[in-house]
């Protein structure tokens, strides 16, 4: 008799954070560290979506508003207010979240592809949905979400000068 050979469906790991009522996944190799939010340095003449900047043990890490960013009512920040700090395309940048939730595994098969919300909603920055039993992630393309423009923008505040 013939051994099984099992095969394991691939996974994806996501730090999942809270945005008013709704969850959203980022992958969790692109999560660097997890801070309290602290006062951060406004940038004169900046986008309203970005904060300011921190030093991060001699790192300038521009912030980014994500309630802003996705046009949610802004909120005072307390207590559970973190930022997410990320490593995208080679720069590090900071999301100002309502809060982490966990981190959380899915199988390929709770990955459904992003919806097409229509003209009036932007979902290209949606890497896709994710379900599994009752709660739904959406996980973000932060790459995506963050146009060339911007990322410059970030570089330029960052100090390093706009990419190519």
């Amino acid at each position: 008799m013939a051994a099984k050979t099992a095969v394991r469906e691939a996974t994806r790991e996501v730090l999942v954070f809270v945005l008013g009522r709704e969850e959203y996944g980022v992958d969790i190799l692109k999560v660097q560290e997890i801070r309290g939010y602290d006062k951060v340095t406004p940038i004169p003449a900046a986008p309203d979506y970005l904060k300011g900047v921190v030093n991060l043990r001699g790192v300038i890490v521009p912030v980014i508003d994500m309630r802003v960013k996705f046009r949610l009512p802004e909120v005072r920040y307390d207590a559970f207010t973190v930022v997410v700090i990320l490593r995208i395309a080679g720069r590090v940048i900071g999301l100002v979240v309502d809060g982490v939730s966990d981190v959380v595994r899915f199988a390929e098969s709770e990955v459904k592809p992003a919806p097409a919300l229509g003209a009036l909603v932007d979902s290209s920055f949606l890497a896709g949905l994710a379900t599994q039993d009752d709660r739904m992630v959406l996980l973000l393309d932060i790459e995506a979400l963050l146009s060339s423009g911007e990322l410059n923008l970030l570089a330029e505040v960052a100090g390093r000068g706009p990419t190519s």
